[in-house]
């Protein structure tokens, strides 16, 4: 930012909160930064707080934009929508609506699904995709072991209908730990940081549908994505970040999986870290993704 005062600047870098309505949704979205625009995508139980660590320095060069995906965090939590097209075109719609020309997306978990899904709907709108410690759906259960099905073993309680809500309603905070336990390398510190703010989110009106209703269009609207898609890789460049304690890159060959679905792929795990690389890991991330340009 030539000739700006440094107040100036670091208030720009600073995460301002702001609604567009897409797709019938209104969108709750961070914005920080100028320059070649850049969305980050969170994932399941989480929100846009996830990217708290990242988004100052990355909207040094970047304009930053990390909205609360629908069903989740301020976003509107609609009865029906979750499968990852419609999901996809939030974001595709949010793109446009901001006039963001060819982001850099960067997804973590479900929303490194939806970051995969809008490159194949919509070819050549973004620049480039950064998906964090998550692997295609369709190859896991393609690939369903007793030991990956131990580790997965949300896909299926969560897909369950209405059973989910009734049981954990009460219980936000006691099932976000137990959850989140066993995915991070340092659980005392990783919990403590976030949980105050993840229970609020996941405690409101609507949010344990929203977030539930994700795994209950993977079964069916999502795998019927893929039979649609099957055959076509992603052109755009993918950049791959996993966590060897506790993320994906203990149980899958992540970097292969994603050759299968993209032409042009990299990435690395992160030791120290398991499947919230932004939180756990947030300097590595954030080099990574600088470097990947």
């Amino acid at each position: 930012m030539p000739g700006a005062k440094r107040s100036e600047i670091v208030m720009a870098l600073m995460p301002e909160p702001t609604v567009v309505r897409v797709n019938g949704v209104r969108l709750h979205a961070l914005t920080a930064g100028e320059g070649r625009p850049m969305v980050l995508l969170h994932g399941w139980p989480q929100t846009s707080y996830a990217w708290r660590k990242v988004i100052p320095a990355l909207a040094e060069r970047f304009r930053v934009v990390a909205p609360d995906l629908r069903g989740m965090g301020h976003s509107d939590k609609p009865a029906s929508g979750y499968d990852l097209r419609t999901v996809a075109t939030d974001i595709y719609q949010l793109v446009k609506a901001l006039g963001l020309d060819r982001p850099y997306l960067v997804g973590h978990d479900w929303g490194g699904l939806v970051a995969r899904r809008f490159a194949l709907d919509w070819p050549g709108q973004a620049a480039r995709l950064a998906v964090l410690d998550i692997v295609p759906h369709e190859q896991v259960l393609a690939n369903l072991s007793a030991h990956v099905a131990r580790g997965v073993w949300h896909f299926f309680f969560n897909a369950v209908p209405d059973l989910p809500e009734l049981l954990v309603r009460d219980r936000v905070e006691a099932f976000l730990r137990a959850f989140f336990w066993p995915k991070c390398h340092n659980p005392a510190v990783f919990i403590e940081e976030g949980i105050a703010e993840y229970t609020r989110a996941y405690s409101a009106p609507g949010a344990l549908r929203g977030g539930f209703s994700y795994y209950r269009a993977m079964f069916v609207e999502n795998r019927a994505l893929d039979a649609e898609s099957a055959g076509r890789r992603i052109g755009e460049p993918v950049l791959c970040l996993w966590g060897n304690s506790g993320g994906m890159g203990g149980v899958f060959d992540v970097l292969e999986m994603w050759r299968k679905e993209a032409l042009d792929v990299r990435g690395r795990g992160i030791d120290a870290c398991g499947h919230y690389p932004a939180e756990e890991q947030p300097e590595v991330v954030i080099e990574e993704l600088f470097g990947f340009q």
